[in-house]
């Protein structure tokens, strides 16, 4: 018998820099940042965070090939593509894709993509 998965509760980037990538994803993704167990750091956002490892001090156990800007990922919000254009355009964030027809896990919507200070991918998708 297979075991069944409910959700992501949580996934690891690695960073060159935790106060940079703190101050973009709190300002330009309007995400909470909170410091647990040993002064591990993690981003919040609904159910749902981020734990965020400096280069070099992964907490262990690990993916062996961790680095800055190896992670694509795809955030889903409610708000209008254009509202998230113009605050991109607003927190003088590049645009590097988009707007743009894609399908999601649920269907299709528009995406939108751009970099975080690591060079990150970041995807924010808005169902349609």
């Amino acid at each position: 018998m297979a075991i069944s998965i409910e959700r992501i509760d949580h996934f690891v980037i690695t960073v060159s820099d935790i106060n940079t990538t703190l101050q973009f994803y709190e300002r330009v993704l309007g995400m909470g940042s909170a410091t647990f167990g040993d002064g591990r750091t993690a981003l919040h956002f609904g159910n749902q965070k981020i734990n965020i490892h400096p280069i070099g001090k992964e907490a262990k156990p690990n993916a062996p090939n961790a680095q800055p800007g190896t992670a694509d990922i795809c955030f889903i919000s409610t708000f209008s593509i254009e509202a998230i254009k113009n605050h991109l355009a607003t927190e003088t964030v590049d645009v590097v894709y988009g707007p743009v027809k894609q399908v999601g896990a649920l269907g299709p919507m528009d995406s939108i993509y751009f970099r975080d200070p690591d060079g990150n991918l970041i995807e924010i998708g808005v169902y349609q």
